[in-house]
């Protein structure tokens, strides 16, 4: 028996093509698909402006198929956790944020991460595999419509979409794309290109790919002002080097439906959180891009984790940090944290994962290298992608 066709795996022209093949015209798709996504519908039988007989056929040959729910956290601040099942032995997690002014939903993209960062859980537990389309949209079709239940309102709860939960949105490129395009079609979810994020730790070739197919917000986790220091944070930065990424930034914003990219930059005690990290940081914008690169930098307080043997910022040393920058002229802020009382903060999403990188091998690896002889900072000159 042929298994069912999830409808959650389509954007609106991949719907339509699925429909053209049982025979319908593009407005029984555009019907269909409104009633997926703005109304939460999964039971075709409910979808009563659709003919019975297209009804019918959907019900041989289709579905849309929710993530199963492992568990729900509610946090005292409000921050909703779900981690969700997505076979094989493995989970992922996505986190819902609450706002005066908006609701933001964290997204998960893999199953684990195979990027490494040493600040991060995620990376820590290894790399499984690539989510699919499906499995990326029903976070938000779950997540959407679970609220508007919860808090008895017909209006959108989710105001916007961070693709920062587990995993690297853009080393799984093509099935991130259709769910990009749900999230932004007017039939579906609705959001502005400027309220989806996609956060990367710098894949330069899919950034550029990005900015031609789906230029939404984009976030950069830079955590380091050189070479030196970033390849021992973010293993990716010895493949696309700085002065790369950050030509690629300059590029981005040609297309960018904001007029600045947003730098992360995770804040660890004695590692790169000096004054002279700050220069060097300051010294970085100031040179790329005809008058400099446009960015803001969200400072973000270290969520400890045994496996890391990194330590927070104490916070004073992060407000100078963020000041420093501020006063050159970049616009700084510190992220609330939120959500940390059930593991919902950033860096600590961590669902289980069936690990296929041998992610303990190479954390044993990296703890040979002792922090306090992390290279100092200094402004490193462009150098070949290795």
């Amino acid at each position: 028996m042929t298994t069912p066709v999830n409808l959650l795996d389509f954007d609106l022209d991949g719907l339509t093509s699925f429909c053209e093949g049982l025979g319908e015209k593009r407005f029984r798709a555009t019907q269909l698909f409104r009633w997926i996504h703005q109304r939460g519908v999964a039971d075709f039988g409910q979808m009563t402006d659709l003919a019975k007989a297209f009804r019918d056929k959907l019900a041989g040959v289709a579905e849309v198929r929710a993530l199963p729910i492992i568990s729900q956290h509610d946090s005292r601040d409000g921050t909703i956790k779900w981690l969700f099942d997505v076979g094989g032995g493995n989970a992922v997690e996505a986190v819902f944020i609450p706002e005066d002014d908006r609701g933001t939903l964290c997204v998960s993209s893999q199953a684990g991460c195979a990027v490494g960062c040493r600040f991060c859980s995620t990376g820590h537990q290894g790399f499984s595999r690539n989510l699919t389309t499906a499995e990326i949209t029903a976070q938000l079709w779950f997540a959407e419509h679970y609220l508007r239940q919860h808090l008895k309102t017909t209006e959108r709860v989710i105001s916007n979409v961070v693709m920062m939960g587990m995993g690297e949105p853009l080393q799984n490129y093509d099935r991130l794309i259709p769910s990009l395009r749900t999230m932004l079609d007017d039939h579906g979810y609705g959001l502005s290109r400027r309220r989806v994020t996609v956060s990367t730790s710098g894949v330069v070739p899919m950034m550029e790919r990005l900015a031609r197919d789906c230029s939404v917000a984009l976030a950069v986790s830079l955590h380091a002002p050189t070479d030196e220091l970033r390849d021992h944070l973010v293993p990716l930065n010895k493949k696309y080097p700085i002065d790369e990424l950050l030509r690629t930034c300059t590029a981005y914003l040609a297309s960018a439906p904001r007029d600045f990219i947003t730098f992360e930059y995770c804040m660890l005690d004695g590692v790169n959180d000096a004054p002279e990290h700050a220069q060097a940081l300051i010294e970085l914008m100031r040179t790329h891009g005809q008058r400099g690169l446009r960015g803001k930098f969200n400072l973000i307080p270290f969520n400890p984790f045994p496996a890391s043997g990194l330590k927070r910022s104490p916070m004073p040393r992060v407000l100078a940090f963020g000041k420093l920058l501020n006063d050159a002229g970049i616009v700084t802020t510190v992220r609330k944290t939120r959500g940390d009382d059930i593991d919902a903060a950033c860096g600590q999403l961590a669902g289980d994962v069936q690990d296929r990188t041998r992610v303990q091998d190479r954390v044993a690896r990296q703890r040979t290298v002792v922090l306090q002889q992390m290279p100092k900072p200094k402004v490193a000159a462009p150098r070949e992608r290795l």
